[in-house]
Formats: C-alpha cells, sequence, structure tokens
C-alpha cells in the first residue's frame, strides 16, 4: 500500500491561460511553482493523477550532501538551508531534521570508497568526517556489525515526504497558485516556433513558458516530441515500522540495509545495496550508455523480464494531441513491492542492530525510480523547444535536493538570476 499524504484542496476548474505551465505535481515541481507564485508570477500545476503519489511520497527522505559528486554537492548545501527555511515558508512542520547521515563500510574497500569521496570534495567546507569503528558504537550503541569504519556528516538530515509535498502545494496555492489533479498533459501547443501553450485530455492552457517535471514520465513525453533524455527505471522496496527506542536518531547507511527514524517513532528501512530493474524497451534501446555504472554495480542490481516489458510497450510511444495519451492510461505508478529485498533489508538489519529484531512492520511499498547514465538529475532548457524547461532524471536524490532544484528550475523559467551554476544539468551534456 503506498503512502498516505496530507489531502490538499486542489483545483477542479483548468484556468484558459497563464505565464508558467508546470506539468507534474511532485515535490520538484510543486517547489518551483511555490517559488513561482512567491515572486507574483501566475503558475498553474498540471498533474496526471495525485500530486506527490509517486515517488515524492514512497522515497526514504534523506537529505544529503554524503558521497554527492563534487559538482552536485552546491545543490544540497543549498537545499539544506531552504529546507531550514521550509517550516517558516509553509506553515507546516515537514518533519525535517538536521540530525545527521551515516555510512559504515564493512570492508576495505568499501571505506576506501568514503576515503576518495572525502578527498574528491575538499574544499567546499563540508563537515564530514571519517569514523574509527569505535566511533560508529558511540553514535549508533548497541550494534553487533563488524565495522572497518565509516563516514558520517553531522549537517545532513531528513524530512517526511508524506509531509513536504502537501505543505508546500498548500503554501504554493496560499499565494495564487494553481494545482490541477487528474489532468494529464498531452503536449505542447506551439506558435512561431516556440511554446505557446499545452494541450489537455480537459482542453487547452495558454503559457509563455512549460516547466516539465514528470518525474519518470518525462523521458516518454518529450519522445513524442523528438527529444532524447535518457532514463531508465529502478524500483525500490520499502517498509516502515511502529514506533520503537531504535539505536539513535542519526540515519545509518549500511552496505546492504539502510534506516532512519521517522516522525511518528518508527523508522523507514530498505535495502541499500539492492534494487529491482523491470526490463522495458528503453533497456534495449539506451542501455549501452549505463554500461559503465552496471559493471560496477552488477551485484545491486536484480533483474527482472516479463509482465513489466509488457505493460510498457502497451503504453505506446507516439500520440497526437486528440489521442488519450499514456499518462491517462497509468495515472500512478505503483510498482508491487518486492519482499524479498524487504525481508533481506529487516534480516541485516537485526544482524546488525538486534534492536531491530522487536521491530513491528507497520507498511510496505515500492516506488520508481528515474535514473539517469551519470546519476544527475537534468535541470535546463530544452534547447529544440523555446519555452520549455526540464527537471527530470534525479535518480534517486530528487526529494533531498527538492527545495534548490524547484528554484533552480523557477530561475531558468522566468530568466532570473540562478541560485547556482545550472552548467552540471545540462541536457546537452548526453548529446554527442
Amino acid at each position: 500500500m503506498a503512502p498516505v499524504i496530507v489531502p490538499v484542496q486542489t483545483s477542479p476548474d483548468l484556468p484558459e491561460q497563464t505565464t508558467v505551465v508546470v506539468i507534474g505535481g511532485g515535490i520538484v515541481g510543486l517547489t518551483a511553482a511555490l517559488t513561482l507564485a512567491e515572486r507574483g508570477v501566475p503558475v498553474v500545476v498540471l498533474e496526471k493523477g495525485r500530486i506527490a503519489a509517486e515517488q515524492s511520497s514512497r522515497n526514504l527522505g534523506w537529505i544529503r550532501k554524503t558521497s554527492r559528486d563534487k559538482v552536485d554537492v552546491p545543490l544540497a548545501l543549498a537545499s539544506d538551508a531552504l529546507w531550514a527555511e521550509m517550516p517558516k515558508r509553509t506553515g507546516t512542520d515537514v518533519g525535517y531534521r538536521q540530525a545527521g547521515i551515516m555510512y559504515v563500510a564493512r570492508t576495505d574497500d568499501e571505506m576506501a570508497g568514503h576515503e576518495r569521496w572525502i578527498k574528491s570534495v575538499e574544499g567546499l567546507s563540508l563537515d564530514s568526517q571519517l569514523l574509527s569503528p569505535a566511533e560508529i558504537a558511540r553514535l549508533a550503541p548497541g550494534g553487533r556489525g563488524t565495522w572497518v569504519g565509516g563516514i558520517y556528516t553531522a549537517s545532513d538530515g531528513r524530512a517526511e515526504p508524506t509531509l513536504a509535498s502537501s505543505a508546500i502545494a498548500s503554501a504554493a496555492i496560499a499565494r495564487g497558485a494553481v494545482i490541477v489533479e487528474q489532468c494529464a498533459v498531452r503536449t505542447l501547443s506551439m506558435a512561431a516556433g516556440r511554446v505557446a501553450g499545452v494541450v489537455t485530455e480537459r482542453g487547452e492552457i495558454r503559457c509563455e513558458q512549460v516547466l516539465l517535471a514528470g518525474g519518470l514520465w518525462s523521458r516518454r513525453f518529450l519522445g513524442n516530441l523528438g527529444v532524447a533524455l535518457p532514463t531508465l527505471p529502478l524500483v525500490a522496496s520499502v517498509f516502515r515500522t511502529a514506533p520503537m527506542d531504535g539505536p539513535t536518531d542519526i540515519a545509518v547507511g549500511g552496505p546492504d540495509f539502510s534506516f532512519r527514524k521517522r516522525l511518528d517513532g518508527g523508522y523507514t528501512i530498505t535495502q541499500r545495496g539492492a534494487l529491482f530493474a523491470p526490463l522495458t524497451l528503453d533497456h534495449l534501446l539506451i542501455g549501452h550508455k549505463y554500461l559503465p555504472t552496471l559493471i560496477a554495480q552488477w551485484k545491486n542490481v536484480r533483474i527482472s523480464v516479463g509482465r513489466d516489458l509488457v505493460r510498457d510497450l502497451s503504453l505506446g510511444r507516439r500520440w497526437t494531441a486528440s489521442d488519450r495519451s499514456p499518462f491517462e492510461n497509468a495515472r500512478i505508478m505503483d510498482p508491487p513491492v518486492n519482499p524479498a529485498l524487504n525481508a533481506e533489508a529487516q534480516h541485516n538489519l537485526e544482524a546488525a542492530w538486534p534492536v531491530f529484531k522487536g521491530a513491528v512492520v507497520r507498511q510496505s511499498w515500492a516506488g520508481m525510480i528515474d535514473v539517469t547514465p551519470d546519476s544527475m538529475p537534468v535541470i535546463s532548457p530544452v534547447m529544440k523547444i523555446p519555452g520549455l524547461t526540464l527537471a527530470s532524471g534525479f535518480s534517486g536524490h530528487g526529494f533531498g535536493t527538492s527545495p534548490a532544484a524547484g528554484q533552480l528550475a523557477a530561475d531558468l523559467v522566468t530568466a532570473s538570476t540562478p541560485i547556482l551554476d545550472p552548467s552540471p544539468y545540462s541536457l546537452d551534456r548526453f548529446t554527442g
């Protein structure tokens, strides 16, 4: 069963025109809409299903700088500051706590990876530090794991996915944004070689700019317009426990498990060392772009061939403005939970911290992640289509960086001074 988000009263009516249309009611699109509304820019968010019903409410809730690529750290740093402001900005406690994130290493090779990362980000003024086994035991007592060391960033944190998107959406509406659910965008309308509006299942909205923040659906939407966005789907299975006394408030990532404290007193847990890969046509079309990552991480990917491929093919890849689109045929991506992966996570975590042997599992769910070849998002104008900006491909990191990512997208849409250098997130890096 998918996590239940705090309900938001959205609009039943479709406006005829606005300045900016945001396609996709996930947390990045909603944060962009809030930023635009705060600046007095008329904005309409169109969501094919329900806001935050896909990965925005299904993720782990981690907000981290640890182990990010050096060029991606500024986005995470900017997001830290914006997360801290989110309660005041939205008038709601979204569960943001700067409680730290720690990774523990079982082997020398794993530890060497943390050491390489620390060296790679020297000069960025991060508070990350390498840990000894004794320091791990002090930060998360009661453990039985055999660790060679770890890494800890005290300024990393967490927030609640089921609270944050709703709070951001409500704040955007309060400032004048319009959010319409159950309204899929089929395609763009063009005039004089640039975006002039969007065509939805309920009619057309005229606008000056469009921000596509469609998550795993963005590749299909752009493909119908002749624009290539390389993303492939991965599925993470997750479960949460009833409230319990755990070893620490710090979020902990092990080689084959992770856990983090929830606002409700329970823990969110996953098998961090394994993701489920349902093979689709895209794996055949662009899988070669991922070969270096696949070779490095082949032990962590569980591949499946079957009904996912059939379902993917049935959705179609080409349609017109008058056709029923794939987004109307699959309003919410709700992948099945992989019980074996959740069982592995529980077993591995209990062996490392025996206190979890008494944990009561309250709920499990799965979420589909859109992954780019370099695991970095695209936050970029689409040069082939003037008036269209893209914010997708967050590769499982979108929740944590959503405040700055949404603001950067809003900056690009309005030609404002960007919150940070957008060049690492250019769509053009995948061409050629």
